[in-house]
């Protein structure tokens, strides 16, 4: 799930401006991470898959996968989708280099930073990363340039469904403690992901679509693990908005494992839009 890319070199946390994920809250080198990255990668990597391959995605094209994080996603096109080659980028690749694959080759960099040619990919992807940049829109122009004329920009990310009238609970309390404390810490922003489709269509792409899945937040499933773990790990950023205190997280972290949890998990969107041109060589057509 998400990686650790980001763009730009951000700030130290604590100096009023938000830092980067995977310095202030997410960091890579605590025990544990690669872990709850999978989990995420458990509840929504059948979706995205699923997706890509509807899209297209097969033998003979040439993917970039940005925010590789451990490198479900690259993988699975490989040995699921059939796809010749994935390049792989974040900015800390231990995970990806612990787990090499044929086909698989990966980068260590900065999302915004690469010198990539244009007209190189069939596929560029990414998942739960640009909610974490303030440059998304600058960011989703330049990808879109990678595309070979056929080839498919998807993006994902996610879509907070804790609305106004949700019911007060250990859970909804924690959900919007934990957005509005990664906004605080490294500058996480999902209020505008909805505008995905208008975005690409901006970008210059046609054949724009969008979807929303919610994995149900089941005692021990992956996404309630993984929702745990990550307030875990956030819990700082959390109680720091004063909406929470420790107390409170713990609280949510049981109601997660209850059967009396009834909630929905903020769902995963994922848009996608096709560079104009001629059907992209050496793969399938589109679904």
């Amino acid at each position: 799930m998400g990686a650790h890319a980001a763009a730009g070199d951000g700030a130290r946390p604590g100096d009023g401006v938000p830092g980067r994920y995977g310095t202030a809250v997410f960091r890579p080198e605590r025990a544990g991470e690669d872990e709850r990255i999978d989990l995420g990668a458990l509840a929504y990597d059948d979706i995205t898959l699923a997706r890509l391959t509807a899209l297209g995605a097969g033998p003979g094209w040439i993917c970039l996968e940005l925010g590789a994080g451990t490198g479900s996603v690259a993988r699975g096109l490989l040995t699921r989708a059939g796809v010749t080659s994935v390049l792989a980028v974040d900015r800390d690749i231990r995970f990806l280099a612990s787990r090499p694959q044929p086909g698989l080759a990966t980068l260590e960099a900065d999302i915004g930073d690469p010198a990539f040619d244009p007209g190189r990919f069939h596929l560029v992807h990414a998942r739960f990363v640009l909610m974490h940049l303030p440059e998304r829109e600058r960011l989703i122009s330049r990808f879109a340039d990678l595309l070979v004329p056929g080839g498919v920009l998807v993006l994902g990310d996610a879509v907070d469904l804790t609305t106004a009238a949700a019911p007060a609970t250990p859970y909804t309390r924690a959900v919007r403690a934990m957005w509005q404390g990664l906004r605080a810490t490294i500058g996480t922003d999902v209020d505008w992901t909805p505008r995905y489709p208008e975005l690409l269509r901006a970008a210059g792409l046609s054949e724009v679509a969008a979807e929303i899945h919610v994995p149900p937040l089941l005692p021990g499933s992956p996404i309630s693990r993984f929702w745990a773990d990550t307030w875990e790990r956030a819990k700082a950023a959390m109680t720091a908005t004063g909406l929470v205190d420790d107390a409170a997280v713990d609280a949510a972290v049981r109601y997660l494992d209850s059967p009396d949890c009834a909630a929905l998990s903020p769902g995963l969107i994922t848009a996608w839009g096709r560079r104009a041109g001629a059907g992209t060589e050496g793969g399938r057509s589109s679904g």
